[in-house]
């Protein structure tokens, strides 16, 4: 056995996931959510605390390694801003990994969010204003549709789903695929509905697989 396959059998077992039982399995990366997963976090893996300058990022070979450990297909959703440089960049860097036809994109929309009293006070985004007020652009791009129909359409390809969310709205789709048989893997970052853990077979806490999935970068 070499190192790497040495690798995934501690990370199958540490996840209890039994590939004879399980597979195959499909993967489901909502990168939108598991982006954040990690954003407070100030203490390393091995319990010391990060410099005041130093965060932790989610790294996409190493997201892309980890769930290839167990799944037959990994695919990755996530909005990009085709008017900033470094948001193009970095999808067609996911597309190294994932492949083109598994890395799944559309155009983020800004919202307008309007801010008052202490929100505006505490705000530290760029303020934009008009008859209304002052208001902050918010980036957003949900990909629960494109999800939900990718993971219904490929069904009969795979034995149990992999869902990397703590979303709610996809409570449902773990419903239905549940009465078609599938099992479910779901890895989550924080809070996440008890109906939604219920309906899983696995429950995976983002935090165990943090040092998998992640590096340390100096803050911008």
């Amino acid at each position: 056995m070499d190192l790497q396959e040495f690798k995934s059998k501690v990370i199958l077992e540490k996840l209890g996931i039994n590939l004879n039982e399980f597979g195959p399995i499909f993967s489901f990366i909502d990168f939108g959510n598991v982006n954040y997963w990690f954003e407070k976090d100030r203490q390393n893996i091995d319990g010391t605390l990060l410099e005041k300058t130093q965060k932790f990022n989610v790294n996409v070979e190493k997201l892309y390694d980890f769930a290839n450990v167990f799944s037959l297909s990994a695919r990755f959703y996530y909005g990009v801003d085709p008017q900033n440089r470094s948001s193009v960049g970095f999808v067609d860097a996911v597309r190294k990994y994932f492949g083109k036809r598994k890395v799944i994109t559309k155009p983020i929309q800004k919202i307008k969010h309007y801010l008052e009293g202490s929100d505006l006070k505490n705000n530290t985004r760029s303020l934009n204003y008009d008859t209304h007020g002052a208001f902050v652009r918010i980036p957003k791009c949900n990909f629960d549709v494109e999800i939900c129909v990718d993971a219904i359409r490929l069904a009969g390809q795979y034995q149990t789903i992999c869902l990397f969310s703590s979303d709610a709205d996809f409570i449902r789709l773990c419903e239905y695929l549940k009465k078609q048989g599938k099992r479910m893997i779901l890895i989550k970052g924080g809070f996440a509905q008890t109906h939604l853990i219920s309906v899983a077979d696995i429950v995976v806490n983002a935090q165990d697989i943090k040092q998998y999935i992640t590096q340390i970068k100096a803050k911008i």
